[in-house]
């Protein structure tokens, strides 16, 4: 590169810097310096200018109060001043002012940002000097406070933290320079302290509360106060779940089943036999979920029920608790036989024994009462026995199963037939057999008895009279009316009274043996007459034909003739 390509460099960098300096105050979008301007100088050139110095009215300033000038003062004339901060070229903004020589630097509102070291140079056509450095500290804060616990577990705008735990908590403030802490605990009392850290061991349900920090800037004389809520969370204990009706029946409700803890600020979870609880419109949760509520309970809604409550440090869950839904009785059905039927008819053989069951789901146990169609008895019991049957069971019987809990009664009922082929036993059939043949014995010996006997009447008859119970015939009759001197006088023998003489008699004297007899009276012929030299007839047996009377009546006592013809009748000679 020669020369002449020297110097124009040099002369377009001189008239590049005479621009920016006519205007006085340019956008901070259009304020971009080159950090270094390439300039072909040797070293001796750039010890041909003064070191600027740099002055600033204060060094130390406060945030948003003061405001801060810096000047650059140079000997040299012709230079062109430009501002370096933090080892870079400055970039103005709203907040700051430059002079049109360039040596004057305004911050018309000082802020953090501009805390840092200021520096100015010089420039002309040979190189630049540049000034010492100047600090400027801006004073801030303290600003909003963040307090933080290193054990805890935000909840909203609390913190949760475990019973028996050590908590640190972390007061957080932007601030210069740094500030004082003060704490204030729950209870008031306050505790100094230098950092914005506090530790306390073992925490207890007396530590919970709001926890304040004090943070106090003595340079910008500003103090923040920070909160924080704190929850002591208890080591849970077993939660209990309680039933608002234990006499439960089907289909009546609603029930409520409670969780009942002492422990607040906690969750709740419901168990089914072991299982999450999924809600719905027959299983309803209240708001807090602290509330289980069971429409129309179902005898399926047993469970068990169990709640745990919960938070992020522990847990505990309750007793399961089962229910009792009553319901019942439900459809009655009546077996028999084995393996049990379900029968609506049973036959059975007389003397033989049937066993009836009658069993409907219920709950309680439902209570049986039996009734036969012939039978004024109850019976009771879910078993039925007939040890031996009878035509008397024969017919309808019913079964009714109650639950005296739900206030309901379902009935079935059942045909009992009892065949009457198998009526006897072998012994009651052989002893009818036996009864049988002994009554016709009976009956054949009265009968040959009652036939001799009278077998032997009508042969007395023939030859010395009538019949008792005939009439004789006209010759016989009249043959006796006529005496008869060729005969024998008849002769008659007594016989002992039989018992349950028959007839009707009247009582004569006891002191009068004397003898009925049913022939012709003796004849009236002489002893010393003979009969005439016929055939005498042949000589009859004797037979007494009726019993003498009892000699025990001593009252005159007749006995009516068995047939009392006017031209028949008995004498009675005492002196036979």
């Amino acid at each position: 590169m020669g020369p002449a390509d020297s110097q124009s460099h040099l002369w377009t960098g001189i008239l590049l810097s005479a621009s920016l300096l006519t205007a006085w105050s340019p956008p901070a979008a259009a304020q971009l310096v080159p950090s270094a301007i390439l300039l072909e100088t040797t070293s001796s050139e750039q010890e041909s200018l003064d070191k600027p110095t740099i002055s600033v009215t204060q060094s130390t300033v406060t945030e948003y109060k003061d405001r801060v000038t810096f000047y650059c003062d140079t000997t040299e004339l012709h230079v062109t001043i430009r501002w370096i901060f933090q080892n870079q070229s400055l970039v103005l903004n709203e907040r700051m002012q430059l002079s049109k020589d360039g040596k004057t630097f305004n911050i018309l509102t000082v802020q953090r940002e501009d805390s840092g070291t200021y520096q100015c140079e010089a420039w002309d056509a040979l190189g630049f000097q540049s000034s010492d450095a100047i600090f400027l500290e801006v004073n801030y804060g303290p600003d909003l406070i963040e307090i933080k616990l290193d054990s805890g577990v935000p909840s909203g705008e609390a913190v949760e933290v475990l019973e028996g735990s050590t908590i640190n908590f972390q007061a957080e403030a932007q601030s210069h320079p740094d500030p004082t802490y003060s704490w204030i605990f729950p209870n008031n009392s306050i505790l100094p302290s230098t950092t914005g850290t506090l530790t306390i061991d073992s925490v207890s349900r007396e530590d919970e509360g709001m926890f304040r920090c004090l943070v106090y800037n003595s340079a910008t004389l500003l103090t923040r106060l920070g909160a924080l809520r704190v929850h002591v969370l208890e080591n849970l204990t077993k939660p209990q779940v309680q039933a608002s009706s234990l006499d439960l029946v089907e289909t009546v409700g609603p029930v409520n089943l409670t969780c009942q803890t002492a422990h607040q600020r906690v969750a709740v979870q419901w168990f089914v036999s072991d299982q999450p609880l999924l809600p719905s419109e027959h299983l309803a949760l209240s708001d807090d979920n602290m509330t289980l509520v069971i429409h129309s309970p179902r005898r399926d809604d047993t469970g068990p029920y169990a709640c745990e409550i919960w938070h992020w440090g522990s847990r505990a869950r309750s007793d399961p608790l089962a229910l009792t839904i009553n319901y019942g009785p439900d459809r009655v059905e009546i077996t028999s036989g084995s393996p049990p039927a379900v029968v609506d008819t049973v036959q059975g053989k007389l003397n033989s024994s049937l066993t009836l069951q009658c069993r409907a789901e219920s709950q309680p146990e439902a209570e049986y009462r039996w009734v036969l169609e012939h039978h004024s008895g109850v019976y009771t019991g879910e078993q039925l026995v007939i040890r031996a049957l009878t035509q008397e069971h024969q017919g309808i019987c019913s079964c009714t199963a109650s639950n005296s809990l739900t206030g309901l009664a379902r009935s079935a009922s059942v045909l009992i037939q009892v065949d009457p082929e198998s009526s006897l036993t072998a012994g009651a059939i052989a002893g009818i057999v036996i009864g049988t043949l002994v009554a016709i014995a009976l009956v054949i010996g009265l009968g040959y008895f009652f036939y001799t006997r009278k077998a032997r009447w009508p042969s007395k008859g023939s030859a010395d009279g009538p019949s008792p119970e005939a009439t004789p015939p006209t010759s016989v009759r009249e043959q006796a009316t006529r005496p008869s001197f060729d005969r024998p006088r008849p002769v008659y023998d007594n016989i002992p009274e039989p018992q349950g003489q028959m007839g009707a008699k009247k009582k004569v004297p006891s002191g009068l043996p004397e003898q009925f007899y049913e022939k012709e009276p003796p004849s009236a012929t002489p002893r010393d007459h003979f009969p005439s030299p016929r055939k005498p007839p042949p000589k009859l047996p004797m037979h007494a034909l009726v019993p003498p009377l009892s000699t025990e009546d001593t009252d005159d006592s007749y006995e009516t003739l068995v047939n009392p013809e006017p031209d028949i009748y008995c004498r009675i000679n005492p002196s036979v």
